[in-house]
C-alpha cells in the first residue's frame, strides 16, 4: 500500500469522528495537503504534510505511516508527527472584589462594566 485517500486517513488516525465527517471536512476546505486544498479521494502518502482547520486552528500533521482502518488510539497517534504549534495564550482580566465586601459602589460598578464592554449608562434617563 503506498497511499490511502485523504478522508480515510484522517478517520483512521483519529483527526475526525467519521469518515463521512472527514469527507465534508474535505469537500468544505478545511483539509491541505502540501499546502494545496484537496477533495476527499486524494492520496496521501508517506512524508505529506496535511493541515487539518479544527476550531480555528490549523492542525499540521506528517504522514508517518499509513492506515485505511481505525486502530487504538496509540497506534494512531504513531502514524503522524505532529507539528502544530502551541496555542496563543489569551489574557482577559478579571476584577475580582473581596468576599463579604457587599455589594459594588457606583463606582466599582462602573469600573466592572468598562472592563467588561458594556455601556454603564444603558437605561438611565435624561
Amino acid at each position: 500500500m503506498d497511499s490511502v485517500r485523504i478522508d480515510v486517513w484522517l478517520w483512521s488516525v483519529r483527526q475526525c469522528k467519521t469518515r463521512s465527517l472527514a469527507t465534508a471536512e474535505c469537500r468544505a476546505g478545511h483539509v491541505r495537503l502540501n499546502g494545496e486544498p484537496v477533495k476527499a479521494a486524494t492520496p496521501v502518502k508517506v512524508g505529506d504534510e496535511v493541515r487539518y482547520r479544527v476550531a480555528g486552528f490549523d492542525r499540521i500533521l506528517r504522514v508517518k505511516a499509513l492506515i485505511s482502518k481505525r486502530t487504538s488510539a496509540p497506534l494512531a497517534q504513531a502514524c503522524y508527527e505532529d507539528l502544530t504549534p502551541e496555542r496563543p495564550k489569551v489574557y482577559f482580566p478579571v476584577m475580582q472584589r473581596e468576599r463579604g465586601t457587599g455589594r459594588p459602589t457606583k463606582k466599582e460598578r462602573r469600573e466592572l462594566d468598562r472592563l467588561v464592554g458594556r455601556d454603564s449608562n444603558f437605561g438611565h434617563r435624561g
